[in-house]
């Protein structure tokens, strides 16, 4: 369970500030237009976890995309038998912009393994914004191709040589 801590902050301008700092130095949003990102900024909330709370659970669509503050937090995917660490999170780690475009369930939990701060954008704010402010778009299109083009791309050089299996499954990139 989370809760905000919005209105606890002295400045919040200060925080405004803040948080169009961290957003352009966040792939997803680094190409944005300042006058967009700016909305974006002044949308995002902080949210306090509390270790074992989830940020989310694998199958939800909750639209929600996270950038850590503070904490760590762990990757689970639950094959029906045991909940499988995927990887860990941690501070200057983002997590869900693709969830900011469209609905999509989850795929994975993201819980935290000890008390959190993060940074938090709800998909309706930001399709109300971008509504507004249509040019953030191609931006963030250009970041997402070319996120999912280095991941498969470090995919391939670690494993198509050992992997014929992890071969067959690749070609995301040729959407």
């Amino acid at each position: 369970m989370s809760w905000s801590v919005e209105g606890s902050e002295p400045c919040q301008a200060c925080e405004f500030q803040e948080n169009l700092k961290i957003l352009r130095q966040i792939p997803f949003f680094s190409e944005t237009p300042i006058e967009s990102l700016k909305i974006f900024a002044y949308l995002c909330t902080r949210e306090r976890f509390r270790q074992g709370d989830y940020l989310f659970s694998q199958d939800d669509d909750d639209g929600q995309a996270f950038y850590i503050l503070s904490g760590e937090a762990e990757l689970l995917y639950s094959n029906g038998r045991q909940d499988l660490v995927i990887r860990r999170y941690q501070p200057g780690d983002f997590s869900g912009g693709l969830t900011l475009l469209g609905r999509a369930q989850r795929l994975f939990s993201l819980k935290a393994v000890t008390d959190m701060v993060c940074l938090m954008l709800t998909r309706d704010k930001f399709q109300k914004a971008v509504t507004q402010v249509p040019q953030a778009i191609p931006g963030m299109l250009q970041a997402i191709v070319e996120n999912i083009w280095e991941w498969e791309k470090r995919f391939l050089e670690d494993r198509s040589s050992e992997c014929e299996v992890c071969r067959k499954r690749t070609g995301v990139s040729m959407i």
